[in-house]
């Protein structure tokens, strides 16, 4: 190699060991080759911030340009080269020559240092990683598995390492799919789900959204219930962020070793109440993954701006701790100042590495935390609680669209709850909004149509003293009220919502008074999973004598009854989030308002067409999500520009074609 005029050309050939020795021992260089003759390359080094010699790390991406301009056999000695400097912290390739002859485990160069390391001699772990060949069939963001081309095979390196058939994507959907259906105990479909996820991205994904109907229930509730209860027993790798707190004082840190920068949104749990299965700790890391899957499948957004947290405090269930193989800290749950200071520190972290436009979505918390992470938070930062503001968002849309198929408005009807946790109230709060939005009242005045049962009867103003603030505003004059079926008697409620968490309590009794007085009683089962709902179809169908219009948070089958099939709609807050999310994001929102949820219900009524009603239906088919989700963001986006929320200027002509525009698409491309 001879040294050109410039301090950093060289014009190389074949052997670039001298390169090496003339590169500064604290510099970290980005190489770009450019192929001059045939048998001479011309290769600039750009300086940028490097790292000690001992513990250097170069990791070169996608940089298969090598090939062409080097050729294969010069690249590889290029490569074999770069890995042997950097094994050995930037000696001299003569002293290296001087090792070889002492070679062990049968006279193949040690070049991973595999038996030099020993337990007192620690070996550093290194990378260096072209998308390309092997590689690039284990990164599941780029790869296609039997997808590749010919074409693909010969400039990547893949030859013999695929099998000779080329399948197309719709090919390899289809046999996946007869996979999976062969598979009779959901949990198994949610591990293949997730092992296909961690293999190959795009495909993934694009069976998720082109089998969205099939497959939520599987990557979701109810099936994610049962994961997050096994969550120990089926882990493999970690699929998100685990700050426990060891990680107290440095969640910045921790934050920064997540390998992606551009994070748009990030789903966080602390796992004390995961669904209606209660305090699963750590295991409830299969939510976060579980609602950011949907967040890309339903709402377009690029799985590398998603970022699945959870917050490891400890966990009260016995079991759990007395389990082997629990995979979060065995202790009890951190609570009062040290669970406040974790949680401060993780959100300032948050906005800090990530900017004040990331969305931070609280799921699964208990109510205590709930709420009060609410409204702490949402002064100042953009914060979303799917439990609280999702669920209730998606209710509404359905009883906006209800009113076509039992009449009046709104305000004409009367609610009653079992359950006064962040989903009983916060629904009941967001329809009290909306009533006083459309007759111009008091929202004190309008949540005086709402009544809400808890564990000890029906809330009213004699028990106030006793109420926990988030209930307090919903306590009404009336007589002291034990039981359900007593409250729906004395209050006759047109609409009856369960958001308990505790399965089978719409009894038949219940149901039956719900029918005695309304001409076509509305009931709405949200608890999850299904063992949790408050009732099922075919209940709510047969002790009401067909006459329900009835919805659930899980899925349940057609029901038919006296010669006619009713299907039942599904009240799940994947309609919302991810439409919502998506015009957060879109429009460059930098806090959340009650009137942008309110917007995203009225958009949702707006997609139940007269085919659906027909059917007994108040939500859309999820088989048109992606084009409902785009509805939802444009009318978020339109709200919060119209509140001056919105900081991407200047405003999008077409916000629904702009919202179809973003969206991240699982299609196949092709590889130069």
């Amino acid at each position: 190699m001879r040294k050109t005029s410039s301090n950093t050309s060289y014009v190389m050939q074949e052997d670039f060991s001298p390169l090496f020795l003339s590169l500064p021992k604290r510099v970290t260089s980005f190489l770009t080759l450019k192929k001059k003759a045939q048998n001479v390359h011309f290769l600039s080094v750009y300086p940028l911030q490097f790292l000690a010699r001992s513990c250097i790390m170069i990791t070169l991406k996608r940089f298969t340009f090598l090939r062409v301009v080097l050729g294969r056999g010069v690249e590889r000695k290029f490569w074999a080269l770069m890995a042997s400097s950097m094994m050995n912290g930037g000696y001299s390739v003569e002293e290296e020559e001087k090792k070889k002859n002492v070679n062990v485990g049968g006279g193949v160069e040690d070049v991973y240092g595999e038996d030099n390391a020993t337990e007192d001699q620690f070996a550093t772990p290194w990378t260096v990683s072209v998308a390309s060949g092997y590689t690039l069939l284990r990164d599941p963001h780029y790869n296609k598995g039997l997808a590749f081309s010919e074409k693909e095979r010969d400039a990547h390196y893949l030859r013999g390492l695929l099998p000779p058939a080329i399948f197309t994507q719709e090919l390899q959907e289809k046999k996946l799919m007869q996979s999976l259906r062969q598979y009779k105990v959901p949990l198994q479909r949610y591990v293949a789900m997730m092992d296909l996820q961690e293999r190959n991205e795009k495909l993934f994904y694009k069976l998720l959204i082109d089998n969205v109907e099939e497959l939520l229930p599987v990557v979701y509730t109810p099936t994610v219930g049962e994961a997050c209860q096994k969550y120990g027993s089926i882990f493999r790798r970690p699929q998100g962020l685990y700050i426990s707190l060891k990680e107290k004082g440095k969640i910045l840190e921790v934050l920064k070793n997540w390998p992606e920068r551009n994070i748009q949104v990030i789903v966080v749990t602390d796992g004390e109440r995961i669904l209606g299965l209660g305090d699963l700790g750590c295991q409830g890391m299969g939510i976060p993954v579980g609602k950011l899957s949907l967040y890309t499948a339903l709402g377009g957004l690029r799985p590398s701006a998603c970022l699945p947290v959870t917050i490891d405090v400890g966990t009260n269930n016995e079991q759990l701790l007395n389990d082997e193989f629990y995979i979060g800290l065995k202790q009890r749950r951190a609570t009062g100042q040290e669970y406040a200071e974790l949680l401060e520190e993780f959100m300032t972290a948050v906005k800090q590495n990530y900017g004040e436009k990331v969305l931070v979505q609280f799921e699964d918390f208990a109510n205590h935390n709930a709420f009060e992470l609410l409204t702490k938070y949402s002064p100042t930062h953009l914060v979303f609680n799917d439990d609280i503001q999702g669920t209730a968002s998606v209710v509404l849309a359905g009883l906006l669209a209800a009113l076509k198929l039992v009449g009046g408005t709104l305000a004409d009807h009367k609610f009653l709850f079992l359950g006064a946790g962040e989903a009983g109230t916060g629904i009941a709060e967001l329809i009290a909004l909306e009533i006083s939005k459309q007759i111009k009242a008091p929202i004190e005045e309008t949540r005086k149509k709402i009544w809400l049962v808890d564990s000890k009867g029906l809330i009213v103003n004699s028990r106030k003293e006793s109420l926990q603030h988030f209930k307090k505003p919903w306590a009404h004059e009336h007589e002291p009220v034990k039981g359900l079926l007593d409250a729906v008697k004395a209050i006759k409620p047109t609409v009856l919502i369960g958001s308990s968490g505790v399965g089978k309590t719409f009894t038949k009794e219940v149901v039956k008074a719900m029918a005695s007085f309304n001409e076509k009683p509305l009931i709405l089962a949200l608890s999850n999973p299904t063992s949790q709902s408050e009732c099922t179809a075919e209940e709510a169908y047969t002790w009401s004598e067909g006459r329900a219009i009835f919805a659930s948070g899980s899925p349940f089958d057609p029901v038919e009854y006296d010669g006619k099939v009713f299907v039942p709609g599904q009240a799940n807050n994947a309609y919302i989030f991810p439409g919502f999310g998506l015009g957060l994001i879109m429009s460059g929102a930098i806090r959340v308002h009650n009137d942008l949820l309110l917007a995203a219900s009225e958009a949702l009524a707006a997609q139940v067409k007269q085919e659906h009603f027909d059917k007994g239906l108040i939500y859309p088919p999820f088989s048109n999500i992606r084009k409902i989700s785009a509805q939802i963001a444009a009318k978020v986006a339109a709200k919060a520009y119209e509140l001056g929320l919105a900081s991407r200027l200047p405003r999008p002509k077409d916000l629904v074609q702009h919202a179809e525009s973003c969206m991240y698409s699982p299609v196949y491309g092709c590889y130069r």
